[in-house]
């Protein structure tokens, strides 16, 4: 995937605001040391972390509690 655009994300996500408070819990538990999804290269935290949520693999769960595969 040469770039992660919002549109790519909400595929996976019911909408924006949902999309925004996923990323930022996933990316708080990365930098607390959580391991990524997906290969990580010279990006930075947030946009693996969409690329994570546009590969599928952060699912959100029903009682709005986020997890991650």
């Amino acid at each position: 995937m040469a770039r992660v655009t919002i549109e790519d994300c909400l595929k996976n996500v019911d909408n924006r605001f949902t999309l925004v408070h996923l990323a930022a819990k996933r990316v708080r538990q990365v930098r607390e040391g959580a391991d990524f999804l997906v290969p990580s290269s010279r990006n930075g935290d947030v946009v693996t972390v969409l690329r994570e949520i546009a590969a599928n693999r952060i699912v959100v769960k029903k009682d709005t509690e986020f997890d991650a595969e």
